[in-house]
């Protein structure tokens, strides 16, 4: 039997690829298309690039619209997968509209097991500091992930999360493991972490 699931992931309880998300109110929809419209400026040209990304749970910016233009525009996109507990993230090929299946916990995770070592990395967190710093959701899986890659010998992934304005903290002490994201991407502005704290609008 698979191991006991962590609190994050019941909590989270991410929905499948296929499943629709509520209806967003007007507002919040159209600061969900400034934030993808932002996020696509960010990554610019994405032909033969390799972009994980994850499926939101209700309430996170969705990026729904994304995925197939980056595939139209050459780039190849993966979905995380959990192997086990504690452990690093696998990055698993996944191309819009192919079906998933359930993996551990219920997650779901792309049929076909065909790793993909990312060049950008999109992050789920809690919230995040104008210097890079995120709260994740406590499993440690994507800081576990971050240290495998950047040890591998290849260059480091770029770390980026898109989050709503309302989720930005005052600093925190990060974490001796805590990997700083490269930017964070909200509706109102980027903020680049080597840039300071100023955001650039």
């Amino acid at each position: 039997p698979p191991p006991p699931a962590p609190p994050p992931f019941p909590a989270r309880g991410r929905p499948p690829p296929s499943a629709p998300l509520p209806v967003r109110p007007p507002r919040r929809r159209a600061a969900n298309e400034t934030l993808v419209a932002r996020l696509d400026a960010l990554l610019g040209d994405v032909a033969g690039r390799s972009i994980a990304h994850y499926w939101p749970i209700r309430g996170e910016p969705s990026l729904e619209s994304l995925p197939g233009l980056w595939a139209a525009r050459g780039a190849r996109t993966a979905l995380p997968v959990v192997a086990a507990p504690r452990t690093p993230l696998r990055f698993v090929a996944w191309r819009p509209g192919e079906p998933p299946v359930p993996g551990l916990w219920n997650i779901p995770r792309p049929a076909a097991d065909v790793a993909l070592r990312p060049d950008v990395v999109i992050v789920p967190c809690v919230g995040f500091t104008t210097d890079g710093h995120r709260l994740g959701y406590g499993g440690g899986f994507y800081d576990r992930s971050f240290a495998a890659l950047d040890a591998d010998g290849a260059a480091p992934p770029r770390a980026l999360r898109v989050d709503w304005d309302e989720a930005l903290l005052e600093a925190f002490d990060p974490l001796p493991t805590d990997r700083p994201l490269d930017a964070v991407v909200t509706p109102s502005a980027t903020y680049l972490r080597d840039a300071g704290r100023s955001p650039a609008r």
